[in-house]
C-alpha cells in the first residue's frame, strides 16, 4: 500500500461554498489542485473530523464526476478516512444520499451536483457537504471550509489505481473500505414505508385511463423513476421519458419548471396526459402538471399539508409544524390556522428547514423553487413530491374520482387562492443587481417611514417593508438581508432577492402574490391576475433600467 503524500498546492479565490455548496464552470474546478483544494478543506472542517470517518458519495452524474470521485478516494485514503460509501456509476440523489448518511449513521457526505443548473464541459459542476443529520452543512462549517481554502499549503492522498465504480460491492483499498451501492434500492424502501402504494397501484389498475407521464430530464432520478413509475407502480414503459442520465442532461437545462421542461409539457397538453412530472439534475425539485393543469410549488406545499391525513407516514407521525421559505406564497399559512399548526417563515436554504425538524417542530416543508419535502430526511425530494400526489389523488378518488385541477379547486374553495408567480432574471451584470437591491433596500429601512402608505397604482397601497431578517428560533443564528419585501395592505406581496446559486454572473429573482377569496375568479389565469402588481413591481424597482432585461429568462 503506497504511503500518505503531501501535495504542495497554492490557493484559490472564491472558494466560498453557498447555502447549495461550491458552484463553478467545470473549467474552474479543472484547474490543476482546485478541486483537490476544496476536497481538503472540506474534509479538514468536518466538526469530528477526518480520520475514521464514514462518508456518503453521490451526485447527479454531470460531466467531471467519476475524475471527481477519484480525487475524493485519494484524499479520503489521504486523511485516512473509514469508510466511503459510493453510488455506483457516481451517480445517487440528493435526497437518496440525505437518507443514506442518516440510515448508516454515516458522519456526513460529499455530494457532486450543481442541482438544476446546467451540465457539461462548459457548464457547471459543483461540491457540497452535508452532515451527519442528513442536511446540508451551516453556515460555520461551510465558512470553516472557506477559511482553511484561504491559507492551504498541500493536500493530503494516495496515489491508488483508478478505483472500479461500476461493480456493487466492497473493496479494501489499504486501510480505506470503499462500499459501491444500488442508489435506489435504499430510496426505494424508504418511500414505500411512507406512501401507501398498494393504494396507487389499485387506483391506475382501475383508472387506465389516468395517464403519467414522469420527465427524469436526463438527470439522476432517471433510475428512479423507472423503478418506482414502471417496476413498482406498474405503469407501461411509455410512463416516463429521458430516464438515463447523461453528463450533460442531454444538451438541456435540468429544471423543472414550464420553461425548461418544455417537452413534458407540450407532451402532456398533446397527448392529454392525466399526471405529468417532473425533477432536476440531482432530484431535490419537482413540477407537477396535467393536461391543462399546472401546480405552483407554493400551492403544491399547501395541498400535501392539508390532505396529509392521506399519506401512512403523517397517519404514523401526525404533523409537527408546518415552514416555507420566505419568498413561498403564504398558501400554507391559510392551512397552518385553519389546522392548528405551527408555521414558521425561513430564509431560503434547506438548511433552515433541517434545525426545525431536528427539534421535532416540523413536518412538512416547501420552497417556492420547486423544492419539497418532509422530515423524512433532511433535502428536499422530488420524488418524494411526486409519489405523494399520486397517493393524495388515489384516496381523494376512493369517493369520487379527482384530477389534479379538482384537488386544485377544491383547496381554493376551502383556503381561497394565492396567485403566485416568479420571474427569472439570469445571469444579469452584477453590478446593476446589487445596486437596484440597494436602492429598495434604502426604501425600507432609510426612507421607510414617507414609504408606508404609498399608492404605488392600480390600488396597490404600502402597509409594510423590510429587508427580511430571521432568528433561528432553534440555535438562535440570525440571518440578515435576505431579501426585500414590500407588502401592500390588500395582502398582496412583492418580493426581490439576489439568488446565489447560479455559477456565473447574478440571478435576480422577483416574486409577486396576490390573495383572491372571490371563487368567481379562482380558475383566472394567473398572469392575467398578476399583471397589475407586475406592472407596480417592474416600475418600483426599476429592474429594466438597472440590468437592461425587458423579458425575464422563465417565468414560473
Amino acid at each position: 500500500m503506497a504511503s500518505i503524500q503531501s501535495i504542495p498546492t497554492k490557493t484559490f479565490d472564491g472558494q466560498r461554498p453557498g447555502t447549495s455548496g461550491l458552484r463553478k464552470r467545470v473549467k474552474v474546478f479543472q484547474q490543476e489542485h482546485y478541486t483537490q483544494n476544496f476536497i481538503q478543506a472540506t474534509l479538514e472542517a468536518i466538526p469530528t473530523g477526518a480520520k475514521g470517518a464514514v462518508l456518503v458519495v453521490g451526485g447527479d452524474g454531470r460531466f467531471f464526476s467519476p475524475e471527481a470521485v477519484q480525487m475524493i478516494i485519494r484524499i479520503a485514503a489521504g486523511n485516512e478516512v473509514a469508510k466511503l460509501i459510493i453510488g455506483q456509476h457516481t451517480i445517487m440523489s440528493t435526497p437518496a444520499a440525505s437518507n443514506l448518511i442518516r440510515m448508516r449513521n454515516a458522519t456526513g457526505g460529499i455530494l457532486l451536483t450543481a442541482s438544476h443548473n446546467p451540465g457539461g464541459p462548459d457548464n457547471d459542476f459543483g461540491i457540497k457537504y452535508n452532515m451527519s443529520n442528513g442536511g446540508p452543512a451551516p453556515e460555520s462549517v461551510t465558512e470553516k471550509i472557506y477559511e482553511i481554502t484561504q491559507k492551504l499549503t498541500s493536500y493530503r492522498e494516495i496515489a491508488l489505481p483508478t478505483v472500479d465504480l461500476s461493480t456493487i460491492g466492497t473493496q479494501h483499498i489499504g486501510n480505506l473500505e470503499v462500499e459501491i451501492v444500488d442508489s435506489v434500492a435504499d430510496y426505494l424502501v424508504l418511500l414505500k414505508d411512507i406512501f401507501d402504494f398498494d393504494l396507487i397501484k389499485d387506483f391506475l389498475r382501475s383508472n387506465p385511463d389516468f395517464t403519467v407521464l414522469f420527465d427524469g430530464m436526463h438527470g439522476v432520478t432517471g433510475p428512479y423513476g423507472q423503478q418506482i413509475f414502471v417496476n413498482e407502480l406498474g405503469l407501461p414503459q411509455k410512463s416516463v421519458m429521458n430516464c438515463v442520465p447523461s453528463p450533460d442532461f442531454g444538451g438541456g437545462h435540468p429544471d423543472p419548471n414550464l420553461t425548461y421542461a418544455h417537452e413534458l409539457v407540450e407532451r402532456v397538453e398533446k397527448e392529454n396526459i392525466s399526471f405529468g412530472a417532473a425533477s432536476d439534475g440531482d432530484g431535490d425539485r419537482n413540477m407537477i402538471i396535467g393536461k391543462g393543469a399546472f401546480v405552483t410549488p407554493s400551492d403544491s406545499v399547501a395541498i400535501i399539508a392539508a390532505q396529509s391525513h392521506a399519506i401512512p407516514y403523517f397517519q404514523r407521525t401526525g404533523v409537527r409544524g408546518l415552514a416555507r421559505s420566505m419568498p413561498t406564497s403564504t398558501a400554507l399559512d391559510r392551512v397552518a390556522e385553519k389546522k392548528g399548526y405551527e408555521c414558521f417563515e425561513v430564509p431560503t436554504g434547506w438548511k433552515f428547514f433541517g434545525n426545525l425538524m431536528d427539534a421535532g417542530r416540523l413536518s412538512i416543508c416547501g420552497e417556492e423553487s420547486f423544492g419539497t419535502g418532509s422530515d423524512h430526511i433532511r433535502e428536499k425530494d422530488g420524488v418524494w413530491a411526486v409519489v405523494a400526489w399520486l397517493n393524495i389523488i388515489a384516496a381523494a378518488s376512493l369517493t369520487k374520482r379527482a384530477s389534479i385541477n379538482d384537488i386544485l379547486l377544491a383547496h381554493y374553495n376551502e383556503y381561497g387562492r394565492n396567485f403566485f408567480s416568479r420571474y427569472d432574471y439570469e445571469e444579469v451584470d452584477a453590478e446593476g443587481a446589487n445596486e437596484m437591491v440597494d436602492r429598495l433596500r434604502t426604501m425600507v429601512s432609510t426612507d421607510r417611514d414617507s414609504f408606508i402608505g404609498t399608492d404605488l397604482g392600480s390600488g396597490f397601497i404600502v402597509k409594510d417593508g423590510d429587508d427580511f431578517e430571521y432568528t433561528d428560533p432553534i440555535d438562535g443564528s440570525v440571518s440578515k438581508k435576505q431579501g426585500v419585501r414590500i407588502i401592500f395592505e390588500d395582502g398582496s406581496r412583492l418580493i426581490i432577492r439576489l439568488s446565489g446559486t447560479g455559477s456565473h454572473g447574478a440571478t435576480v429573482r422577483l416574486y409577486v402574490e396576490k390573495y383572491e377569496s372571490n371563487p368567481s375568479k379562482y380558475q383566472d389565469k394567473t398572469q392575467n391576475a398578476l399583471r397589475p402588481l407586475i406592472d407596480v413591481a417592474l416600475q418600483l424597482s426599476q429592474l429594466t433600467e438597472f440590468t437592461g432585461r425587458k423579458e425575464p429568462t422563465v417565468i414560473t
